[in-house]
């Protein structure tokens, strides 16, 4: 059956749209119902034709997108967290990463009958993990904050890192088609990282002076970044052939590093790019693949998935925790854990279509390869990391963390009860004023909204039980309540009433489920009440409950009591609704406005 021009573009946007639902539902990487479904559509039933469909333009196309993916994935990149990682992720994506690409590059050559040029691009492509692949994989695998942090960290410095050395080989081959001498590749290649560098500083700063000095009105920045880098991209590759993706990069570090520029607004545009742009784009390019040369290339191509995980990794981690205090069942989860992801399928496809262009043989195997590489890594360890985090036992406890949502003053100093208790906290909030404070006073937090793609990748959920929503702010709350109700359960999500009911909903099915988790504290203890009682000096305490000292005893001894919380015996925490009272015996955190000195509180 072959489709209209008009109705492939409708399949393809309700296909990306169902691709990414499942995703949510199911708490899998979005890469892969995207592939399978790119897959169902192109080669099996021939629904989606992208080289019919496009034409001339699907070179342009494939290409402005995998140059905003490699903008945005470099806006990421803050010098100062690079400084703070430790030696162990330093390693993995400096020399780890080189051991990788050999590894890797040589196999292709060997098992697969590559040329080395080719076969170097395939391993320089695959040595990118990412984000949006670790993040999903470490909220089920669940392992002990050690792993977890290394392979959060590695995945997100060596997305713009990888990428930028994936670049330079790439144009080191194409280069080398039209070089007349080594010296004129080298002097080629040198012009063209230069103008990569220069263009990117050049564009990044004047970017930034233009967000720091508002030359530009507040709606029209996100517009205004998105044509100067595409204006930037296309520039460089007028000057120096291949040089654009190289100029954005380095343009997107320059951003993200300068002084007084906020990019928060800039990221949270680009989650909503990126939603659309890479879902079309991975269903498009999947679309594309040819499953006979996959079939074909038999027993070879599983060779070079051996070789990737069971021999590139465990070299990487070897080389890269050698003399680290790690635990050797530490570093073989490591050894097994190496998805990769979107910048490899979408660099891949790209570099694959401008070889082909230049009249390169086998460029066409390129992207079969590589999505091999990542379907096997992604689905494997999918379906074994949890398995083998139990057996080696590195696998985290019964999480009994907090992520509170907001962090005013309230949230704060419930934080920092919660923290005495040593209970894990963290608090989020998109305004950095209240960020900073939380910073100064010691408690882990995020900046930025919990619930966005941003917080996805970054936030550190491995160990959190329950979401408390304490912003001032219902909408956001409510966001909050919908958002994790989804990842934690709807019996582990609560929210402080804020207020009046939102606007407009009257009784609907969406705010009658909001109220259902707007129960913390009694009926009196709204935001608003709660600060004015903080700001006048009341201070939240626990206090051990049990036969001898329970909450008759505890009423008698306080007056003006607000009950927040009860820990019960075995670490949990549980919130005190109205008209209810803790069950002993338990330590009740509770706001206390008049203290009786007399108090057994401790």
């Amino acid at each position: 059956m072959e489709l209209s021009a008009p109705l492939m573009l409708v399949v393809i946007g309700l296909s990306s749209l169902l691709a990414q639902w499942l995703a949510w539902l199911l708490r899998l990487p979005a890469i892969l119902p995207l592939l399978l479904f790119g897959i169902v559509l192109g080669p099996a039933a021939h629904l989606v034709q992208p080289d019919l469909l496009f034409g001339d333009l699907l070179f342009p196309l494939v290409s402005l997108s995998v140059a905003i993916i490699l903008f945005e994935g470099a806006l990421t990149l803050r010098v100062e967290e690079i400084r703070g990682l430790g030696g162990v992720v330093r390693n993995l994506v400096s020399i780890g990463m080189l051991v990788t690409f050999l590894v890797i590059s040589v196999a292709s050559w060997w098992l697969l009958d590559f040329p080395p040029e080719l076969a170097a691009l395939i391993g320089a492509v695959t040595v990118v993990t990412g984000p949006t692949v670790i993040a999903p994989l470490m909220r089920v695998v669940r392992p002990n904050a050690n792993i977890n942090q290394v392979l959060r960290w590695e995945g997100i410095v060596i997305d713009p890192v990888g990428a930028i050395f994936t670049l330079l080989v790439f144009e080191f081959i194409v280069l080398k088609q039209n070089a007349e001498s080594y010296t004129h590749l080298f002097w080629t290649l040198g012009t063209t990282a230069a103008v990569g560098l220069i263009a990117g500083a050049l564009f990044g700063y004047l970017l930034g002076l233009a967000l720091r000095r508002v030359w530009l009105p507040r709606y029209l920045q996100n517009l205004a970044v998105l044509a100067i880098m595409l204006t930037a991209f296309g520039v460089s590759n007028a000057i120096a052939d291949e040089s654009g993706l190289l100029t954005v990069t380095v343009m997107g570090i320059w951003l993200a590093n300068m002084r007084d520029v906020d990019t928060s607004d800039i990221l949270a545009f680009k989650e909503e790019l990126s939603a659309i742009l890479i879902s079309a784009l991975f269903i498009i390019l999947a679309a594309r693949l040819d499953i006979n040369a996959l079939w074909h290339m038999g027993w070879p191509l599983l060779g070079l998935l051996l070789a990737v995980q069971f021999i590139a990794r465990p070299l990487c981690i070897a080389v890269s925790t050698w003399r680290s205090s790690l635990h050797w069942r530490d570093r073989l989860l490591l050894c097994w854990i190496a998805p990769r992801g979107i910048v490899a399928a979408a660099v891949s496809s790209l570099f694959a279509l401008t070889l082909q262009r230049s009249g390169y043989q086998g460029a066409d195997r390129l992207v079969t390869v590589v999505f091999a590489i990542i379907i096997g890594t992604v689905v494997l360890q999918s379906l074994t990391s949890g398995m083998m985090a139990r057996w080696l036992r590195v696998q985290q406890q019964k999480p009994r963390g907090v992520l509170i949502v907001g962090a005013n003053g309230v949230a704060r100093m419930l934080a920092q009860a919660l923290m005495k208790m040593n209970i894990p906290v963290i608090v989020t909030d998109s305004s950095w004023e209240y960020y900073r404070q939380a910073r100064m006073e010691g408690i882990p937090a995020y900046y930025g909204h919990a619930y966005s793609e941003h917080a996805e990748n970054y936030l550190d959920l491995s160990d959190t039980a329950q979401v408390l929503a304490l912003s001032p702010n219902r909408h956001q709350n409510a966001l909050a309540v919908y958002h994790f109700g989804h990842i934690f359960g709807e019996d582990h999500v609560f929210a402080i009433r804020s207020g009046a009911p939102l606007k407009g909903r009257g009784n609907s099915g969406e705010s009658s489920r909001f109220r259902r988790h707007e129960i913390l504290f009694n009926q009196e203890a709204t935001y608003g009440r709660l600060s004015s009682l903080i700001a006048k000096g009341a201070a939240i305490k626990a206090t051990k409950l049990n036969e001898n000292f329970g909450w008759l005893e505890y009423l008698e001894k306080h007056q003006g009591v607000i009950p927040l919380f009860c820990q019960r015996e075995d670490g949990s925490l549980q919130p005190i609704g109205a008209g209810s009272a803790p069950a002993m015996p338990c330590t009740l955190i509770a706001l206390v406005q008049d203290e009786n000195p007399s108090a057994s509180a401790r």
